[in-house]
């Protein structure tokens, strides 16, 4: 029988070693998976990569593993969004790096790993610093920039439901970086308000079908 519910912060976050990937989805606070976030803090790994649209706020979720010393590269659109002051004063003393990528790029990015794509290019950054080092090809008399995929070895959700084959839905906005994440990462887990019986969500409003999901957790049980 498959069941993908996990009963623990523990369980949800076994496996995380340190240097991952992070693949963190949200869209400033919406959407954004600050339980297991919080969880990853306390379960230890360090030196990580965190993918995410920006880098938190205040002093909880992706800020506070930020300040914590556990993150040591951000690629993101927004570092400078919200209350940042955290990831400045990390940055400006040299603790962490940042790959500023534009909001778009990033999520072709990692659309891009998850149809197993060598990458794609783009007009966008060309003639900039952004493009420092890539590739750049003339294509139809444009010139593109070559921008490669960005593949997680975990991606970190916040869904609105969820049943135990791991189907998941979103509520409006939250849904943001959320679906592409699911499918760039090689383990995937959400954190979801609501269990549902197998069968009561709709084939047609499944936004993330349970083939990308790995493990789910109730917000309830948290302790």
């Amino acid at each position: 029988m498959i069941d993908k519910r996990v009963h623990s912060l523990a369980d949800a976050l076994a496996g995380i070693r340190d240097g991952a990937v992070v693949l963190v989805a949200g869209f400033g606070d919406v959407g954004i998976a600050n339980t297991l976030i919080e969880a990853l803090q306390e379960q230890g790994a360090r030196d990580l990569t965190v993918v995410s649209n920006n880098t938190g706020n205040g002093d909880w979720g992706l800020a506070r593993l930020i300040t914590s010393g556990h993150v040591r590269k951000v690629i993101c659109s927004f570092p400078r969004s919200g209350d940042f002051s955290g990831f400045v004063e990390a940055y400006n003393a040299k603790r962490i790096e940042l790959e500023l990528v534009p909001q778009g790029t990033i999520s072709e990015r990692m659309r891009c790993a998850a149809a197993g794509l060598g990458g794609f290019y783009s007009p966008v950054s060309v003639g900039t610093r952004l493009a420092a080092g890539k590739e750049v090809r003339e294509i139809d008399g444009r010139e593109y920039v070559l921008e490669r995929p960005i593949k997680g070895d975990v991606a970190l959700l916040k869904a609105q439901r969820g049943d135990r084959w791991g189907n998941l839905t979103y509520r409006k906005a939250a849904r943001n970086f959320n679906p592409v994440m699911a499918m760039a990462a090689d383990l995937t887990i959400a954190e979801v308000s609501e269990f549902v019986p197998l069968g009561e969500l709709d084939p047609e409003i499944i936004v993330t079908p349970g083939i990308f999901v790995d493990r789910v957790y109730l917000l309830e049980n948290r302790p």
